[in-house]
């Protein structure tokens, strides 16, 4: 099959297009068959010299069958040689299967934590009972209820920080040896 289309030219970052006819399978920068313009895309596009295109010779290459490529139907277009019309892909953005599952599996870890918060919010939180040192003050008189209070909260404290200084040695050690 035939094709009008552009063969690149030009420096790095200095592009410069020879528009061809050439067979649809040779490379693009190869073999063709003839040139029959030029499309310079650095100038403004109100420039006379940013596609400069032998009219006669590709009206006869489209009657013989050979189709222009998308941009080079184009640029023809605005020059009136042939009619563009743009492409119709519904698909292109449409995401792959991977990236539809993941969006599945997504929405469904949302579902799944707006229920748990949902339901967390529905039951209320379980109320810690609450000891009863009222009734026992009372059954005892306050002279002896005072010392005994006291003692306990001297030895509560030493007694829980005991602990927690052996349970931060530890951690310690293992900070150091990462």
């Amino acid at each position: 099959m035939l094709k009008i289309r552009l063969a690149r030219g030009g420096a790095k970052k200095r592009p410069y297009y020879s528009i061809v006819v050439a067979d649809s399978h040779s490379p693009r920068d190869g073999r063709f068959i003839e040139k029959v313009g030029s499309y310079n895309p650095l100038l403004k596009k109100d420039d006379p010299n940013r596609i400069i295109v032998k009219q006669e010779r590709i009206q006869e290459w489209l009657g013989k069958g050979a189709q222009p490529t998308d941009r080079v139907a184009r640029e023809l277009s605005k020059l009136g040689i042939t009619q563009w019309t743009a492409g119709n892909n519904p698909k292109k953005g449409e995401p792959g299967t991977k990236a539809k599952e993941r969006a599945e599996e997504r929405a469904q870890r949302e579902a799944d934590r707006a229920a748990a918060a949902a339901e967390a919010a529905a039951a209320p939180p379980a109320e810690e009972p609450v000891a009863e040192e009222a009734p026992a003050a009372e059954a005892a008189p306050a002279e002896e209820a005072a010392p005994a209070a006291e003692a306990a909260a001297g030895e509560a404290p030493a007694a829980e920080e005991a602990p927690a200084a052996e349970e931060a040695a530890p951690a310690a050690e293992g900070e150091e040896q990462a």
